[in-house]
């Protein structure tokens, strides 16, 4: 059997797409420069000027979803990263916005085949918030993880699925025979 994992070590053909939520932005600002730290620190070119990375702007965290499936469907994109912060507060407001924004970026990812990433924060204070975006660590980092393997990941998975596979290791093409997936080369294929 094959072993599929993505990697962090060639993001050079990676494209990707930041949805950022404009709300609660003292919160998401530093997500965002987390997540821009974890990619240049992995050769991602961040400038948003760059061929590698494209930054959408938003309202706030419910309107992440529809922009982030809109965008995955476009094949532009290895991976989507969805930034945002949603706060509670003392009315039932943040119950129905997290779980709509929770099942939006899920159905984006299931729709399109793209990787699109939850790094949305739901916390029960700004200090939780604060605290997750930079005072003790960073999540934008994570997310940013998360996005890098995926998108090589998904990678591989497109550029390999589409060999036959007799039952034995024999039949796999020489890239399924290690764990590594830096050998992809293709890029904008679209999803089988």
């Amino acid at each position: 059997m094959a072993v599929f994992e993505g990697t962090f070590t060639q993001t050079e053909p990676l494209r990707f797409a930041l949805v950022i939520g404009r709300f609660n932005d003292l919160v998401t600002t530093k997500l965002l420069e987390g997540c821009q730290d974890c990619l240049k620190r992995h050769g991602v070119d961040v400038d948003p000027h760059g061929s590698q990375v494209d930054y959408i702007w938003v309202p706030g965290s419910f309107e992440v979803p529809v922009v982030a499936r809109q965008l995955a469907l476009s094949g532009r994109y290895d991976a989507i990263i969805c930034l945002g912060a949603v706060i509670r507060g003392q009315t039932p407001h943040f119950d129905y916005v997290s779980s709509e924004v929770a099942k939006g970026i899920a159905a984006a990812s299931f729709q399109t085949g793209v990787p699109v990433i939850f790094g949305i924060l739901t916390t029960d204070s700004m200090q939780q918030a604060l605290e997750r975006a930079g005072i003790k660590s960073n999540h934008g980092w994570d997310y940013a993880m998360n996005a890098l393997e995926m998108g090589s990941l998904m990678r591989k998975l497109r550029s390999n699925l589409n060999q036959p596979y007799s039952g034995d290791s024999q039949s796999l093409p020489p890239s399924l025979k290690s764990a590594s997936v830096g050998d992809f080369s293709t890029a904008g294929e679209e999803l089988a």
